[in-house]
């Protein structure tokens, strides 16, 4: 990599503003020179962990070795990208800055003056009435004038309470005498006077009603006991008493006969593994024959682009696609026109890689999602998808192989969050091709 020219700084600066937003735009241009070598030393460590690093010997690896580099081919890409965040607002700032400024020029001759005045306008509208002024002194009292006519008479008072009662008057004379009145009751008999002497006896008279029934007399003594009667019909049995306690229990009997066997019981649970058995010896090593040799590999490359967009982008729970506003490419393999939505690539394989920087606006957790569209199609293996606490700023990134083929393929970047979000979002795009078909 090539270093910089900066020119000797003496104590007496020499530098123009020209040359110092030159020198600012060539450090842009080396850092970004710098991370390109980064970024393809990245890819070259794909290569080699893949085995298809021309020149060099596969090493043998699995699974999990390659999962660990990609591992941090991504935290690398990470950590580049948000290097060409603060680079991508440097050179904003550089480009705003003002390159040639000259001292003030001295202030130009006084223009003509205009033409004959115009004609009178018309008279403006009247203005508003003026706020009332302060009340003037009182003038003095008048003379009195004459006495007006009687008003018709009000209307009668309520009654008054009674007054006390006056003195009595004096006796009047007797008045004439009443009728008769009714006659009085009669008074009590008076006491009975001494009998007179018996009289003659007179005639039988006839013979009278039979006087009232007298009283019941006492009863009579009782009878003797009359001979028994004959013997009634059996009644109803009663109702049955309450048991008596159980008796002790009997002597046991002798065993019954041995039962048919039963259906055999479900299967038991599985036991736990048993330990793990020592290693056995190492066989001997087997004479194979070499297979036939494989077909020639892609042929690598190092084209490399970059899409970008330090702007922020409004992002709802409609889809959007990403506007890209900063974009360069080493080759026309790669190419697009800011700001685009379409990024084009011509027939190969590409290793691509989108980050995202979201701010979540809405004090609510909400979902968002972002995918590659290669001619309108989702791009395999290019689907993200998080939940973002409210009012919190997350970093998305994403690592993909993109395969074009037959012809040139238009990659886009959709985004989208769930229903009620809103975010922005700020997006760079990092690729280069690893092979040509």
């Amino acid at each position: 990599m090539s270093q910089s020219n900066i020119p000797n700084i003496t104590p007496q600066i020499t530098l123009t503003r020209e040359d110092a937003v030159n020198l600012l735009l060539s450090s842009i241009a080396l850092e970004e020179l710098g991370l390109s070598h980064i970024i393809n030393a990245e890819g070259e460590k794909l290569q080699y962990i893949l085995g298809t690093l021309p020149g060099v010997t596969a090493p043998i690896t699995t699974i999990s070795d390659i999962l660990n580099v990609n591992d941090s081919v991504r935290e690398t890409l990470r950590e580049v990208s948000k290097k060409n965040f603060l680079l991508d607002s440097k050179l904003s700032s550089v480009l705003n800055t003002p390159i040639s400024v000259g001292p003030t020029g001295p202030p130009g001759p006084t223009g003509p003056s205009g033409g004959p005045p115009g004609p009178t306008g018309p008279a403006g509208a009247t203005g508003p009435a003026g706020p009332t002024g302060a009340q003037g002194v009182a003038g003095p009292a008048g003379a009195q004038g004459p006495t007006g006519p009687q008003g018709p008479a009000g209307p009668a008072g309520a009654v008054g309470p009674q007054g006390p009662a006056g003195p009595a008057g004096a006796q009047g004379p007797a008045g004439p005498a009443g009728p008769q009145g009714d006659p009085g009751p009669a008074g009590p008999q008076g006491v009975a006077g001494p009998a007179g002497p018996q009289g003659v006896a007179g005639p039988a008279g006839p013979q009278g009603d039979p006087g009232p029934a007298g009283p019941q007399g006492a009863p009579g003594p009782a009878g003797a006991q009359g001979a028994p009667g004959p013997a009634g019909a059996t009644g109803p049995a009663g109702p049955a008493g309450a048991q008596g306690p159980a008796g002790p229990a009997g002597a046991t009997g002798p065993a019954g006969p041995a039962g048919a066997q039963g259906p055999a019981g479900p299967a038991g649970a599985t036991g736990p593994a048993g330990p793990t058995g020592a290693t056995g010896p190492t066989g001997a090593t087997g004479i194979g024959v070499t297979g036939p040799t494989g077909a020639t590999g892609p042929v690598l490359t190092s084209v490399i682009a970059r899409a970008s967009r330090a702007e922020e982008q409004a992002v709802g729970a409609a889809p959007v696609l990403a506007v890209w506003t900063g974009f360069d490419s080493d080759s026309a393999e790669i190419s697009a026109t800011p700001p685009t939505t379409n990024i084009t690539f011509q027939p190969g394989i590409y290793w691509v890689t989108y980050e995202i920087a979201i701010d979540n606006l809405v004090a609510a957790v909400h979902m968002f999602t972002a995918q590659a569209l290669l001619n309108g199609v989702q791009a395999p293996l290019s689907f993200y998808s998080t939940d973002i606490a409210p009012t919190f700023t997350a970093f998305v990134s994403k690592t993909f192989t993109l395969i074009v083929t037959p012809g040139a393929g238009v990659l886009q970047i959709q985004m989208n969050g769930d229903a009620g979000s809103s975010f922005n979002a700020q997006l760079n795009l990092h690729t280069f091709k690893l092979a040509d078909l």
